[in-house]
């Protein structure tokens, strides 16, 4: 787990915890979080309420996969944002990860640093990962997160 700046952190599944006492966590992975909170193996029916995401208490289980195609949904996002700036705002540190740590917990936190709270630039993506890579240097973003966020960068 990687401090990227004060109450973010960045890890992978080895790190991943439930409860903690002044934290939250973001778990930024279909398998095993999402599946395991949620409650089921293989897929979930798109109709499901929790498709997405299943908040629980100081926990957002986001059933986020990293293909080479952008095949992200905003809400995915929109979730994300808000679960994070209410937690922040509210001094909770933030813990968020993925499988290994590299392309969709910091691609969220680079995310919440650059229009959340304004820690990095906002002009573009690429402006953002220039910034966040000076800060966390594991940054290896997916070719479907890294087309996702270039192409939807005004929408969040």
């Amino acid at each position: 787990m990687e401090e990227v700046y004060e109450r973010i952190f960045v890890g992978c599944d080895d790190e991943c915890f439930k409860s903690r006492e002044g934290w939250v966590t973001v778990h930024a992975c279909k398998s095993p979080c999402h599946q395991r909170a949620v409650g089921y193996r293989r897929s979930l029916p798109r109709g499901h309420p929790n498709y997405l995401a299943l908040e629980r208490e100081n926990n957002l289980y986001l059933n986020m996969i990293d293909p080479p195609q952008p095949l992200f949904m905003m809400p995915l996002f929109t979730n994300f944002l808000r679960f994070t700036q209410d937690h922040w705002n509210n001094g909770k540190n933030i813990f968020i990860h993925c499988n290994k740590g590299e392309s969709r917990a910091p691609s969220l936190a680079l995310l919440f640093l650059a229009k959340i709270i304004g820690k990095i630039s906002n002009l573009s993506f690429e402006r953002a990962k220039e910034d966040f890579l000076k800060i966390y240097p594991y940054y290896e973003p997916g070719a479907g997160i890294q087309i996702y966020l270039q192409d939807n960068w005004d929408k969040f």
